[in-house]
């Protein structure tokens, strides 16, 4: 990806985000990034196709890092610790695009919806998996629940974080690893 599609992916993250996918008109996204509303068409097939790239790359990109954090970590204690982490980052850093995929997912073209579904249950299985690992006495769907429960938990960022992201990185690591019996 080119740095000037990632821009103009960032900007229309943060205004999808301020003003839903449907309140942006191409026009408006193309003054936001310095160029004409049509001149957008250099680098994106629609506005749909917009989304549909945003929210794509984001879903492969939680789940190609969770998938190399888990390899790295010696036992699932250290997995979890380190998959609470790196969805603390993604959390801190990527807000705008939680409120864009909370509200606009049924925006979302089928077949990225699809491709965006497909990516999230095995980003699930992922810290599932790892959540059974650590308390082999929890059920496969109990498993998947917590993790459900913990994206929850740190997808509300975006409403919650009322504090600098240094505490509330704090926060949010705090209460996961308690959740999750990390102590």
């Amino acid at each position: 990806m080119t740095p000037r599609r990632q821009q103009i992916l960032d900007i229309a993250a943060e205004l999808f985000a301020a003003r839903g996918f449907h309140g942006v008109s191409v026009a408006e996204l193309g003054s936001a990034c310095g160029i004409s509303g049509p001149a957008l068409y250099k680098h994106f097939e629609s506005k749909d196709a917009m989304l549909a790239e945003m929210l794509v790359r984001i879903s492969e990109t939680l789940l190609t890092e969770g998938r190399a954090r888990v390899a790295k970590a010696d036992g699932a204690r250290e997995a979890l610790a380190a998959l609470v982490e790196w969805h603390i980052e993604f959390a801190l850093e990527h807000r705008a695009l939680i409120v864009v995929h909370n509200r606009d997912w049924s925006s979302l073209p089928d077949e990225a919806r699809e491709r965006v579904r497909a990516l999230q249950r095995a980003y699930v299985d992922v810290w599932a998996t790892e959540v059974r690992r650590f308390d082999g006495d929890l059920s496969p769907e109990a498993s998947r629940t917590r993790a459900h429960v913990l994206f929850g938990l740190l997808n509300s960022t975006p409403h919650s974080g009322r504090l600098p992201d240094p505490q509330m990185h704090d926060v949010l690591r705090d209460m996961a690893h308690g959740a999750l019996g990390l102590g």
